[in-house]
């Protein structure tokens, strides 16, 4: 398990610091930063993510301009522990944290906010790919994180536009005719070039940016989206956090029934897998949310100190939450 996902900041950064001395690849540099954001936004720092993320734009950027960046790709299916690959032998930690899947980690109370807790997918040796991220990959990576540092900041329009950037960069490669589901047939149909999880990325912070803009049903949908690409994929964090944004929106559009339970499930799920960060995300969101048992108070009060000790384990791991006062 990727030990953002499950709250381990402290070794988390330790991880990072190692990778990033350890190689000077762009697109491992580009994850690494965008990591070291979504850490922070995990915690609420959002304007301090921006720099990370800003760092992560700039390594990969410029380089796909006017630059084939099929060179830059991998779609085979590669073992990552296996030899013959130029960046293999090279992501001993890389598996460990590389690719935080949290967007936006926004952390707030209501609905709207607390679908933002930690998700980190890893990658089969990188960042939960089932081959070697590119600079595509790390690209959508950092426009996904400044859109959410933006969002996290209340700069809905500049979110918009970074989420509009990344959309259209992950458009530009498919060949006319493909579908929207993040995978390209390489040549003559044998390769794929799988973007769902950029796209799923993509999805949960167009989710938050249209609840934080007061568009419930856009961002119903935005969810439901990511949820329906994340449950063909073999990240068990991106179905809870895709199932918990889901459950955020549908309390937002007024389904509060659907929404508690959801919410449930995410707990069950965050248990079952030791997912701390989502876990106190939806023990958040489930203190508004009308109890499922017959003793409502009891079960707000309960969701109260889930959210609690939650909280207590992520401070023991190193993550200190904006506003803590510690």
């Amino acid at each position: 398990m990727a030990l953002g996902g499950a709250g381990h900041y402290a070794a988390a950064r330790i991880a990072l610091r190692r990778l990033r001395a350890g190689t000077s690849e762009p697109v491992l540099l580009s994850l690494a930063a965008s990591t070291e954001g979504s850490l922070r936004r995990q915690l609420g720092w959002h304007a301090r993510a921006a720099h990370d993320d800003g760092y992560a734009a700039a390594l990969v950027l410029p380089r796909l301009a006017g630059v084939d960046a099929s060179g830059y790709r991998h779609p085979e299916r590669i073992d990552p522990n296996a030899g013959g690959h130029p960046l293999s032998g090279r992501f001993d930690n890389a598996a460990v944290v590389v690719g935080a899947d949290s967007p936006s980690g926004t952390g707030g109370t209501d609905a709207a906010g607390v679908a933002g807790g930690a998700d980190a997918a890893g990658v089969d040796a990188v960042a939960g790919y089932y081959r070697f991220p590119d600079l595509v990959d790390a690209a959508a990576d950092a426009l996904t994180g400044l859109a959410a540092d933006a969002l996290g900041t209340g700069r809905l329009a500049l979110a918009t536009r970074l989420l509009d950037r990344c959309g259209a960069l992950l458009d530009a490669e498919r060949p006319a005719g493909s579908g929207g589901d993040g995978a390209t047939q390489g040549p003559a149909g044998r390769a794929v070039v799988d973007r769902s999880r950029a796209l799923v990325r993509l999805h949960w912070v167009r989710a938050e940016t249209a609840l934080a803009g007061g568009r419930a049903d856009e961002a119903l949908a935005a969810a439901e989206f990511a949820l329906s690409r994340a449950e063909r994929g073999p990240s068990i964090r991106h179905r809870v956090k895709s199932r918990l944004l889901v459950a955020a929106a549908a309390a937002v559009t007024g389904d509060t029934g659907r929404a508690a339970e959801l919410a449930t499930v995410v707990e069950e799920q965050c248990r079952e897998s030791g997912l701390v960060p989502l876990r106190w995300a939806g023990a958040m969101l489930r203190t508004g949310l009308p109890s499922p048992g017959p003793d409502s108070a009891a079960g707000h009060a309960s969701a109260t100190a889930d959210a609690e000790a939650c909280r207590a384990l992520i401070a023991r791991r190193g993550g200190l939450f904006r506003g803590s006062g510690r």
